[in-house]
């Protein structure tokens, strides 16, 4: 090649460099809602601080307390440092610097970091869920939560098909203006935690109510152990492409966030009050019912029910009474006239329908009903009765229709476009898709904080998995082998035994015998609550004894602090005559019966139970029942719904067990 030419392609070359790196897309620094002003960081670890900055561009990250690690944002942008932390203090300040833009995080205090996770018990705020489910002295509580070095921030409640990397949310520091959001369960850990060691505590709050745990585990784990894979193989990339293209169909609203919000929310729905709407076309269901059990696009969203009532006598004010209460939100009206509106689930609902509204013969009783998450309809029976206490039959033939869906954050208006909501694509089941999808919880809540170091986790859930006890006896410790992993860290992991509740099914007990045997993973311990239940509240407002509980474990097994942690757990038995001796482990110091002996049932080899005498023999309980004579059985708490008795003398209740 000539000279010439070669230096006229060497400039060709030169001048194609400049201009793609000219062309290179400049990104902005920017980093996630964990790595923000008053976050907690693990102390004495190496801990991940991560963002997004121009590809193939240097970051630098000094912390206050003394270190500086350098590195290079990949080809998409994404940037990761670990630094090594001291022992807990603060503030400090961590500074993140690049050619051309530096953030500083401000009042970044050391000390230990929990995550907190599952569904409603653990979700609700010292605030409470009211008016149905208070907090034991949660106003008293809230004045005192004066503790600026215990930090949480929330997780927003995100449904994902697919897993996120970041979220929206802030760290706060605990004082009586933010307390009232933070989980009452992870605050009284916290706070147990705080007095005990007087270091800062950090909360991570990941929870969404009414989930079961298969919404909180990864679709590989998932699969890996053969549950929900027709519902996971379903939603492959294919699929969940045309889903989306079909739900863009739909005009959206966001989901109120406030009371003001509720109030004006417009559904473009007023016609379905009216009693001249033609709902011929409807479909039909009885109640009571819950809209997961009768034909939807969606299980959570905003749903129509219409009934048709015969009053002979409009002379009269009528009632009209939902007993047990509707999940979660209504209005109610009668011939297009308001007539009542609660925003509470499951809160009994007592309307009085004026005569001045009525007339003799056809009236029309219309429900508009919101499902916010978890089951949703009807929870019981509903009546209408007149002055003269005679009951009118309206529990058939009701008319329903959906209206919306709801996802994260909005409204989907299937109402919009109602000829696309007729093509929806494929077996409905498979585009069936809200919180209880198995591994969107997964997706969305628990992906986008695996990069943060935490010292472990306290989980309260499982009263959505009631009734499947075999199968949450893989799932959920596959959970906790799952997070483990996916941290690459062995931590510990404490949780909380589903509380007595009149469920109606006697199926509880089991559910909560597999928490017990799920103690046999590692670095696990169980909150025992048999003592604190309430029989028609799944909420109990003694959360000061569940928090506290769940720090026993942690200061115990993590903090070496000298102390009982654990009521007794159920180690063995052995059969001696007509009698049943049994023994357990953390007896603390001395098994006693608060109260009454009750709780103990016995049973031969026909499986049939009958209440047992129990008595304290030492380290062991010994059982028995005159009529039986030769007991193979023995189980204790085996009802939904019981006060435990038995403990030991540290206060701390047994946990129900079966050995059949």
């Amino acid at each position: 090649m000539k000279i010439s030419n070669l230096f006229k392609v060497l400039g060709s070359l030169f001048i194609i460099t400049i201009i793609s790196c000219g062309e290179k897309e400049k990104k902005p620094l920017r980093l996630p809602a964990l790595i923000s002003n008053h976050m907690v960081l693990q102390q004495l670890e190496e801990v991940q601080l991560w963002g997004t900055y121009t590809p193939n561009e240097d970051v630098s990250v000094s912390a206050s307390w003394g270190i500086t690690e350098e590195t290079t944002a990949d080809i998409d942008g994404k940037w990761m440092v670990t630094l090594q932390t001291q022992k807990a203090g603060g503030p400090y300040e961590i500074k993140v610097t690049t050619s051309d833009s530096t953030i500083v995080v401000s009042d970044v205090m050391l000390g230990e970091v929990w995550l907190a996770s599952g569904q409603s018990n653990m979700e609700m705020p010292l605030s409470g869920f009211m008016p149905r489910d208070p907090i034991d002295n949660s106003e008293k509580e809230i004045q005192a939560a004066n503790y600026p070095n215990i930090r949480y921030i929330d997780v927003p409640n995100t449904i994902s098909l697919t897993p996120l990397d970041d979220f929206n949310g802030e760290w706060k520091q605990t004082s009586p203006e933010t307390a009232e959001q933070f989980s009452a369960t992870a605050y009284f850990f916290a706070r147990k935690l705080y007095e005990e060691l007087n270091v800062p505590i950090g909360i991570i709050n990941s929870t969404w109510g009414g989930t079961p745990v298969e919404s909180w585990i990864s679709r590989q784990k998932m699969l890996s152990i053969g549950e929900f894979t027709e519902q996971l193989e379903a939603l492959d990339e294919e699929k969940i492409a045309i889903y989306k293209e079909w739900l863009s169909n739909f005009e959206m609203i966001p989901r109120p966030s406030n009371d003001k919000d509720w109030e004006q929310l417009d559904l473009g729905d007023e016609a379905y009050r009216q009693a001249s709407f033609d709902d011929q076309n409807w479909k039909s269901t009885d109640i009571p019912i819950y809209v997961e059990n009768i034909e939807t696009t969606t299980d959570d969203g905003v749903y129509w029910l219409r009934k048709k009532v015969i009053i002979n006598d409009a002379s009269q004010d009528y009632i009209l009474n939902i007993e047990k209460g509707i999940d979660d939100n209504d209005i109610t009206y009668v011939n297009g006239n308001k007539v009542g509106e609660t925003r509470c689930y499951n809160c009994p609902r007592t309307y009085v329908i004026p005569k001045e509204i009525l007339k003799t013969g056809e009236n029309q009783i219309a429900i508009q009903i919101v499902d916010t998450g978890g089951g949703g309809g009807f929870n019981g029976d509903m009546t209408l009765t007149g002055a003269d206490k005679k009951e009118i039959e309206i529990s058939t033939d009701w008319k329903y229709y959906q209206i919306a869906g709801l996802g994260s954050t909005d409204f989907i208006l299937f109402d919009s476009n109602k000829e696309a909501l007729k093509n929806n694509p494929g077996n409905i089941s498979h585009f069936n898709i809200g919180a209880n999808t198995p591994s969107v919880l997964y997706n969305g809540m628990i992906e986008p904080i695996l990069s943060y170091d935490i010292k472990g986790a306290i989980w309260y859930q499982g009263e959505s998995n009631v009734g499947r006890h075999d199968q949450y006896l893989k799932t959920f410790p596959a959970m906790i082998e799952d997070w483990r992993a996916r941290w690459n860290a062995d931590f510990p992991f404490y949780f909380v035994q589903i509380a007595p509740f009149s469920y109606g099914n006697e199926l509880s007990p089991a559910l909560r015998d597999a928490q017990r045997k799920s103690l046999k993973a590692n670095k696990t311990g169980m909150a025992v609550t048999m003592d604190i239940g309430v029989s028609d509240n799944i909420h109990p407002g003694n959360k000061i004894d569940v928090g506290y509980r769940l720090a026993r474990w942690a200061l115990a097994n993590d903090y070496n602090k000298d102390i009982v942690y654990s009521g007794p757990l159920y180690r063995s038995h052995e059969v001696e005559g007509s009698k049943i001796k049994v023994s357990f482990d953390h007896i603390g110091s001395g098994l006693i019966f608060n109260k009454v002996t009750d709780g103990f049932e016995i049973a031969g080899v026909d499986k049939v139970y009958l209440p047992a005498k129990a008595t304290i023999n030492g380290e062991v309980v010994e059982v028995s029942n005159n009529k039986i004579k030769v007991p193979l059985y023995v189980r204790y708490g085996w009802k939904d719904y019981i006060v435990g008795t038995f403990m030991n003398k540290e206060g701390l209740p047994a946990s129900s067990f079966s050995t059949d």
